[in-house]
């Protein structure tokens, strides 16, 4: 045991970036002594996923919904402190769009509920249904793996899936698990989602929407938690460059030179490849995330008076620019407050704020009847949200040609596209790769 602990005290590492990504590997290195130091350039963590303060009311830059397939992120904020059942307002599987489509898995075992979920789906056809559940059926059969990746929109079609089945079922799917649209987005990472999300048990199905704010979820309990072990996190300090002498890392950061045995780079793309660009060995790996494409997520708040709700916690529109409502007085008691989702690319990008809320709202005024005049609206605008989840895309890897230098990031290579999940998972890899090197249990 002596021997393990002295390994552990000769590690020292530092993570640039304070996003999920960073902070799951701090958590995990922190967690087997590791002394860890966590640089964050903004004033608060969370990176993209992160409370934001308006207008005296707690908002958050995005509306992210976590799975019940998601373990690790779940478990990492059980273990900083927080409590998913209560943090969360967990829903079965369902699928809504006002007035024209609704999925809802019943109580039944994995993978029964789906299929008895697709095959009672209102909306559509009865041939329709049939071929949903084919489509399932035959992506289980074999193993949600392709011989080879393409478009998903190429993919539904080759299995008899017609345009409005695409529509109000498969296309809504896609754009919000992988941001991207369906004629653009990587098939074999949209079965990927399928497999996790849709045929595992059934719990793995079910949504999660926080009743607290992203930064409360998990980075503020997560840093807590982190200097409670030891470790330090420091916020309003960017990392500027990253030297390699002698088999360890000098950062230079607005404090100063500081020290590591090992780095995890886990800032944003465009940081990350700054970084990178300045290091001979790494220019490979800058030019492989510098090629990589974005998308956007727009998040527009209105606020009306208290007792506006929706039919449900979660809404969709069908042919609409607001594509998810989100009611965040059914979620976190937030009365009159709702959030709507714009997600990937689309006209809306061209638009002023105030025109896009003006939009919203008459689109909330016209197919749900909601008439008042919002007291006040904010708009989000995410333009570099998520990569673009496209096939065969190149993805770089979480180790790099330095040994001791780690890349984590939801845009890092994996079976994920830019989730909470993808990000934690990639820290997590970080992590156990440090571990292991130094033979840490």
């Amino acid at each position: 045991m002596a021997g393990l602990y002295d390994v552990a005290e000769a590690l020292n590492v530092g993570i640039i970036g304070g996003g999920y990504a960073g902070l799951a590997a701090a958590v995990k290195l922190a967690e087997c002594g590791i002394p860890v130091t966590v640089f964050e350039r903004a004033k608060q963590l969370g990176g993209r996923a992160r409370g934001v303060l308006y207008n005296h009311t707690q908002l958050d830059n995005g509306q992210h919904i976590l799975l019940g397939c998601y373990r690790h992120t779940l478990q990492l904020i059980e273990q900083v402190g927080g409590n998913v059942g209560r943090d969360f307002l967990r829903l079965p599987l369902q699928l809504t769009l006002h007035n024209c489509f609704e999925l809802k898995a019943p109580a039944l075992p994995a993978p029964l509920h789906l299929l008895v979920g697709l095959l009672s789906a209102k909306g559509l056809s009865y041939t329709q249904r049939i071929s949903a559940a084919r489509f399932m059926l035959a992506m289980r059969r074999i193993n949600f793996l392709l011989p080879y990746d393409k478009v998903a929109l190429k993919l539904l079609h080759e299995y008899g899936q017609d345009d409005q089945l695409i529509r109000l079922l498969w296309e809504p799917i896609c754009i919000s698990a992988l941001n991207t649209p369906a004629y653009k987005a990587s098939a074999q990472v949209f079965l990927n989602v399928l497999r996790d999300s849709l045929n595992g048990s059934r719990s793995d199905s079910d949504m999660l929407l926080p009743r607290v704010d992203f930064s409360t979820l998990f980075p503020d309990r997560a840093a807590e938690y982190i200097t409670q072990h030891c470790g330090q996190v420091i916020t309003s300090c960017g990392v500027d460059q990253i030297k390699s002498i002698d088999n360890e890392f000098e950062l230079v950061t607005a404090r100063g030179l500081q020290r590591f045995s090992h780095v995890i780079c886990a800032a944003s793309p465009s940081n990350s490849a700054r970084l990178f660009g300045m290091v001979p060995e790494l220019s490979n790996i800058s030019t492989q995330i510098e090629a990589l494409n974005f998308q956007p997520i727009y998040t527009v708040y209105l606020q009306y008076r208290e007792s506006v709700q929706l039919p449900h916690a979660i809404l969709g529109l069908d042919q609409c620019f607001t594509q998810w409502l989100f009611d965040k007085g059914r979620i976190a008691g937030q009365h009159g407050l709702i959030a709507a989702v714009i997600s990937a690319e689309g006209l809306h990008q061209g638009w002023e704020h105030a025109e896009l809320a003006q939009e919203v709202a008459r689109e909330l005024r016209e197919e749900l009847g909601i008439n008042d005049v919002p007291l006040w609206y904010q708009v989000i605008a995410e333009k570099r949200a998520t990569f673009s989840c496209e096939p065969e895309l190149v993805r770089p890897s979480n180790t790099t040609t330095l040994p001791n230098l780690f890349l984590a990031g939801d845009f890092t290579a994996g079976n994920y596209p830019a989730t909470l999940e993808g990000a934690t998972m990639s820290g997590i890899r970080c992590a156990q790769s440090i571990l292991n090197s130094g033979i840490v249990s």
